[in-house]
């Protein structure tokens, strides 16, 4: 039976890196793919002639059309949010999107959810992944609009925190550029193995997933410095695919079992 899956995202590139596998796999399995995003990401981090005025969220959303199509997505929301920026360096936005009141961006994504008769929201972990104001956000509003839609399954997009550090250790040899990619950063990060619910395959779709991550250029460099995106993208196969063929999930209301179910629509009647 084919399904609909929405896949909510706070900015720009979180689609390709988290879940970018998993909705390629669930689009060539002929399910309806619709991604929401809160912001455009135009407080990221970029090169200084894109970060000039508001050149750099229009880049970001013609990177983001193109990897959305790139991964077989039906349909593309953006839901108008400013980008909060980091809890370092905070956006002034009036409208950002981490201040902004949950109740208010719940009833928006509900209504895609009600126009779209989804039957699965993902969303990000209680933390946000990483901590960013606007992946803690998208936890509080998803979860509420799956609550107003009565939406039969809500997911928690996430990351294994120690098959993440095993991996980084590994990747070490390649040098990465940034002091972010050490493995002691991730030990109280994303989500201990014990709860994840769904460990998805993805790697025959890493294809894909390479090529959403390189529609997003905005993204490789900042002021010159280059950023862990062009590091990923530099990876050779064997290193991409212990790094990201694999995509997890925690099912809202689901035990996790050993091993993690491996099919995130699987709590769903008719699967």
């Amino acid at each position: 039976m084919n399904r609909t899956v929405v896949f909510f995202h706070a900015h720009p590139d979180d689609e390709a890196l988290l879940t970018g596998g998993t909705m390629a796999r669930l689009a060539a399995e002929g399910h309806r793919v619709v991604l929401v995003t809160a912001t455009v990401g135009e407080a990221g981090l970029a090169s200084a002639d894109l970060s000039a005025g508001n050149r750099l969220g229009s880049v970001r959303q013609r990177e983001l059309s193109t990897s959305a199509e790139i991964l077989g997505c039906a349909r593309v929301v953006l839901l108008g949010y400013a980008d909060s920026g980091m809890a370092g360096r905070p956006s002034e936005a009036p409208e950002a999107f981490a201040v902004t009141d949950p109740e208010t961006a719940a009833r928006r994504l509900a209504a895609v959810l009600d126009e779209e008769d989804a039957a699965a929201l993902t969303t990000y972990d209680a933390a946000g992944g990483y901590g960013h104001p606007d992946h803690v956000q998208v936890h509080r509003v998803g979860r509420r609009a799956a609550s107003l839609a009565r939406t039969p399954l809500l997911l928690d997009a996430t990351v294994d925190r120690r098959a993440l550090q095993r991996a980084v250790r590994v990747m070490g040899w390649a040098k990465p550029r940034s002091p972010d990619l050490r493995a002691s950063r991730f030990a109280g990060l994303y989500t201990d193995p014990g709860d994840i619910t769904h460990c998805v395959d993805v790697s025959a779709f890493l294809a894909q997933k390479r090529e959403a991550m390189r529609a997003h250029l905005s993204q490789t460099t900042a002021d010159g410095v280059e950023r862990n995106l062009a590091w990923f993208l530099r990876l050779p196969a064997p290193l991409f695919r212990l790094a990201f063929g694999r995509e997890w999930f925690v099912e809202h209301g689901r035990t996790a079992a050993r091993p993690p179910s491996g099919d995130i629509l699987a709590g769903l009647p008719g699967n």
